[in-house]
């Protein structure tokens, strides 16, 4: 068998962004090792959909590759290392902070390597040439959470929240942009906790103005979910006034009734979010927002779920992620009294369906407009705004950004042809 026949490592990834570039780290380090007949499944822990999902992987890969390796990493494994171990089809079980180092993949006698994340103090650079089949590429800025939303499992999978350092961040970037990457997404866990645990404790905005001026051949940049309530002056600044930085801003919102907002132990109020959105609006008209729903939480009543429905059009919300709450062991909300599941799943359906009618209405009013498309296939790419556009006849290559001329919308996306 020559080199170029040799398995190369497969990765599973579920969850979130700062997932997507740490599968990219893991198949550097996976690589490197030469670790060819591996699977390694990089889990979430958020939902226990997700959870589901990933075990449903681990099984399905076995049953594909009986031969291969099989590892298993990612939130859901920190949590409850033992309940994959006791997966027969599981071979190796690695914690958040082992996945990240090269060292790890170099030991196949540990079956377990998962240690206690919450007593990481500090967050190591990673280094990634690309992102495998990504137009865009992600650069991790922070990891790890110091709050306790009480629905909420994902800080005991991350650990406290600490900072990648700006140099770091701006050598990342540039290395992405010398290797083709036109867009960047800012990524973490809490992303604008940024910097309180660095020297000078710079904020999100200060680390973001640097990074553009100091990369000025970045053509686009994204930043990932957000806390309205935190945002610094920085930062709104470069929001109202940056070209380079994207107009889509997601917000980690999870409700829009205060008294659920309490009892989820959030930073902020309904109005909070209304003056944020309503703020970043007028001062930059083609802002566009996602937010993440919770519906259903413990306690939730009509009345408090319709105080979250209203939430869409008070904010002017486009893309949803929405999620029947689902109970994550040792939360202090799986011991709230709940709310049925039926219900949830109506209430979530609900929302879901007043975000499709959201983003119909924006889609309708972008037609006939023009728009820069970063290209994610030869035929597909996102607006500034990130609404999806299917390009008529083009063939052009993933990563490039094209004028487009939209000319129509379907359904969730645009339609256009590349501006002449």
């Amino acid at each position: 068998m020559s080199v170029h026949d040799q398995p190369v490592p497969e990765i599973i990834t579920f969850g979130c962004r700062l997932n997507s570039f740490e599968s990219e780290v893991m198949r550097g380090h996976a690589e490197a090792a030469h670790l060819g007949d591996t699977v390694i499944v990089n889990t979430c822990a958020v939902t226990a959909e997700a959870e589901r999902q990933a075990r449903q992987a681990i099984r399905r890969a076995r049953r594909q590759r009986p031969d291969a390796k099989i590892i298993v990493t990612g939130c859901a494994a920190q949590i409850d290392p033992d309940a994959y171990a006791g997966m027969d089809e599981v071979d190796q079980v690695l914690g958040n902070v082992e996945k990240m180092e090269a060292a790890t993949f170099l030991d196949e006698v540990i079956p377990v390597l998962v240690n206690d994340i919450m007593s990481v103090e500090n967050t190591a650079s990673h280094f990634v040439e690309g992102l495998e089949g990504k137009a865009r590429a992600f650069v991790q800025v922070q990891q790890g959470c110091d709050h306790r939303c009480t629905f909420c499992i994902i800080p005991f999978g991350r650990g406290p929240s600490r900072s990648v350092g700006i140099g770091a961040i701006v050598e990342q970037a540039r290395t992405l942009v010398a290797n083709g990457y036109n867009e960047i997404v800012l990524t973490g866990v809490d992303i604008t906790s940024f910097g309180a645990d660095l020297p000078g404790t710079p904020t999100l905005g200060e680390m973001v103005r640097r990074l553009l001026q100091t990369v000025p051949e970045l053509q686009r940049l994204r930043i990932s979910s957000i806390d309205a309530v935190e945002v610094d002056d920085d930062l709104f600044d470069l929001i109202a006034n940056e070209p380079r930085l994207m107009p889509h801003l997601h917000l980690s919102l999870q409700a829009g009734d205060d008294m659920i907002l309490k009892r989820m132990k959030r930073r902020h109020t309904r109005q909070d979010a209304v003056d944020f959105c309503t703020r970043v609006r007028a001062v930059r008209p083609d802002v566009v927002f996602g937010a993440d729903l919770i519906a259903g939480f413990p306690t939730e009543t009509d009345e408090m779920f319709e105080n979250t429905l209203a939430l869409i059009e008070d904010c002017g919300l486009t893309y949803l992620h929405v999620f029947p709450y689902s109970e994550r062991g040792d939360t202090p909300a799986a011991k709230m009294p709940p709310v049925a599941k039926p219900v949830r799943k109506a209430r979530a359906a609900r929302l879901r369906e007043a975000g499709a009618a959201a983003l119909d209405t924006y889609l309708s009013a972008q037609v006939g407009a023009r728009a820069d498309v970063l290209m994610e296939t030869p035929t597909r790419g996102r607006t500034v705004g990130f609404a999806l556009i299917d390009i008529d006849a083009a063939d052009v290559e993933a990563g490039q950004v094209v004028s487009v001329e939209i000319t129509g919308s379907t359904n969730d996306k645009l339609h256009g042809q590349i501006s002449a």
